[in-house]
This record gives C-alpha cells, sequence and structure tokens, in this order.
C-alpha cells in the first residue's frame, strides 16, 4: 500500500476473532461429474435433483461418454473424433497436435454428430447443487446457467493483487483477515483518516480496503487512488459481500470535507459479483478531484489528511407500498 498511515477512529467495535467463522471448506470450480444414475428411467429425474454423484459408476453413461478424455470436461459442438470413433472436445483438439490421445491416430476433421445429437437430449442440474442451486438445464444451456448461478461461490473481493480464491461469504471474511491482513470493524457507522505524504503520486496501487459487520451482513469499504483522463483523483465507494439483490435492501453514505467545504455521496451498495475495477470504473462511488483533496487537506497542501465518514442503513420495505423507509443504524 501507498499511504503512509491510515487509521480508524471510527465509533464501530473491531471484531473479536471468535465473531469471524472458520470455514476451511473452499468452493473451488471442479470437473463436471462424469456419470449420474438410473439414466434409463426418465421418470426418476427428482431423484438427483439436489445430488451430483462424486463417482463415476463402473457401467459407462452417456454422460461418461461425454467427457473430454483430456480435459475430462463435458463436450459442447464441435465434438470431434478420430477414425475409430474416439472423441474429443475442440479445445483439446488444439493441444494433441492433430493425434488421437486415446489411438494416437490421426484425427483429422471428423464431427461426432451422433454424440451432439445425443446430448441435445440431455437435462442435467447445475453444478452448484449441493450449495441449493435446484434447477434441471438442458445439456448445452446448463453453462450459461452456471456461469450466472446465484449459488455459485463468491470470488475474494481484496483488491490489492488478482486473488484467485473463491467460496462462502463466512470463508472470504476469515480469508481477508488472515490472509490478506484487512482491518476489521462492527458497527454502521464509519470514520476513517487517510494520509498520505506525498499526494502527487498517485497510481493505481494506492488503495485501502476496510470490512464491516452490519446488519448481520458484511460490507467492504473501499478508498483508492487512480488516473481519471490523466488526473489524478481520489475514490471511496462501498460493496455487499452477497448478492446484488440483497445489497438492494441496504443504502450508505460518504462524507468528506474541510475547510467549511463538503462533499456527500448516497447509493446502493454494489455487489462483490461486480468486480472492484468494474465499480470503480463506473465511478459509482464519492470522486474526489486531488485539488479538492488537497483543500480539504487545509496546511500547505503538501500532505494529504482526508477524513472520510459514512454510515450504512437498511430499507425495508413500507408494508403499506413498495417504498422503502430509512432504518438508520443507531
Amino acid at each position: 500500500m501507498d499511504f503512509d498511515h491510515f487509521e480508524c477512529v471510527s465509533t464501530s467495535d473491531e471484531l473479536n476473532e471468535d465473531e469471524i467463522p472458520y470455514h476451511h471448506h473452499r468452493h473451488q470450480h471442479q470437473h463436471r461429474q462424469n456419470s449420474y444414475q438410473n439414466l434409463q428411467n426418465s421418470s426418476s429425474k427428482a431423484h438427483y435433483v439436489n445430488v451430483v454423484p462424486s463417482k463415476i459408476n463402473h457401467t459407462p453413461s452417456v454422460y461418461e461418454l461425454l467427457e473430454c478424455p483430456v480435459c475430462t470436461n463435458s463436450m459442447y459442438p464441435p465434438i470431434h473424433q478420430c477414425h475409430n470413433g474416439h472423441t474429443l472436445c475442440s479445445t483439446c483438439k488444439t493441444l494433441v497436435n492433430n493425434r488421437c490421445p486415446t489411438c494416437r491416430q490421426e484425427l483429422g476433421d471428423i464431427r461426432c454428430l451422433a454424440l451432439e445429437k445425443v446430448a441435445e437430449s440431455l437435462e442435467l442440474p447445475c453444478k452448484y447443487s449441493s450449495l441449493g442451486c435446484h434447477g434441471i438445464f438442458p445439456y448445452y444451456s446448463k453453462l450459461k446457467h452456471e456461469a450466472l448461478c446465484n449459488f455459485r461461490p463468491y470470488s475474494c473481493p481484496y483488491a490489492g493483487s488478482e486473488c484467485s480464491v473463491v467460496g462462502e461469504i463466512k470463508y472470504l471474511v476469515a480469508h481477508l483477515r488472515d490472509d490478506h491482513k484487512v482491518d476489521m470493524h462492527s458497527g454502521c457507522t464509519f470514520n476513517h483518516r487517510y494520509v498520505k505524504s506525498n499526494p502527487r503520486e498517485v497510481d493505481n496501487a494506492t488503495w485501502m480496503l476496510t470490512v464491516f459487520n452490519c446488519f448481520g451482513q458484511y460490507f467492504c469499504l473501499h478508498f483508492e487512488a487512480f488516473q481519471l483522463s490523466m488526473a489524478p483523483v481520489y475514490m471511496a465507494f462501498v460493496r455487499f459481500m452477497g448478492d446484488e439483490n440483497d445489497a438492494r435492501n441496504y443504502s450508505y453514505s460518504l462524507e468528506v470535507g474541510g475547510n467549511g467545504r463538503k462533499l456527500v455521496w448516497e447509493g446502493t451498495p454494489r455487489s462483490i459479483r461486480d468486480g472492484h475495477r468494474k465499480v470503480r470504473d463506473s465511478h459509482d462511488g464519492l470522486i474526489i478531484q486531488r485539488s479538492m483533496a488537497l483543500f480539504f487537506s487545509g496546511g500547505d497542501r503538501k500532505e494529504l489528511k482526508l477524513r472520510v465518514t459514512g454510515r450504512i442503513w437498511k430499507e425495508p420495505l413500507n408494508p403499506d407500498g413498495d417504498t422503502c423507509i430509512p432504518n438508520l443504524c443507531s
């Protein structure tokens, strides 16, 4: 981090160790499952809606036939085959130097149209069924659903590196605390002071992240500096550690000021489903031009001293209508 000093003087309390549960189970992308039982009985779908088998049946099934022998992923058109009938996916075909990985014969450009047609008739459960998704999807639309499934694991919201960790929210909170050493606080109000000795040095590596536990949910407060149209700016915004629909139940405000002036931002936190860079580049937050930030800092304007205050509140639905009534956290 490039900040010389970061100080939290909020009214919120720091989270105790036992307030953040440790979850050692990490939900990583797994290979597509290789087989399912009772395929011959079309009326047995309901018996495997919620369970994705973890082991391959000893009896070969059509699902095994649709598994690429190289990457073990499910194959999608175009499905290629050699002269002896061995199949593989189009991605792996470019990696095996046009040689069948099973019999080492030349592949050519033969497509297995019969297998592609069989795949069209299949329906499969979402691979996140163990996480709560109960949907059944046609074979060729399953991937599209899984890319947007509400039950898919969340990506780490840490902005300082390209962290590849994924998992449930409680696991990610413990990961942020233990692996990224992120400050943890409880409460719905905050009062942060950011200090930087040389504010003229602005780049994308200048950032801070704090996690708040509020209303039984977790929120990420981001503060960073970056170039906007060749002009250095500072930006603060809040992201919700959960799904987009749940994020709409909350609002937040940010305020920065000094010398009798202030800037105020109010909005809805974005879900961490939206990447950090996507939120930042959409300018969905409190943006402070460097000249204004130095004005707020006072003194000789050679040192950045910004105090950012804010609060988070829940917006319950009005029982008499569809409008929301602010419910400020005390």
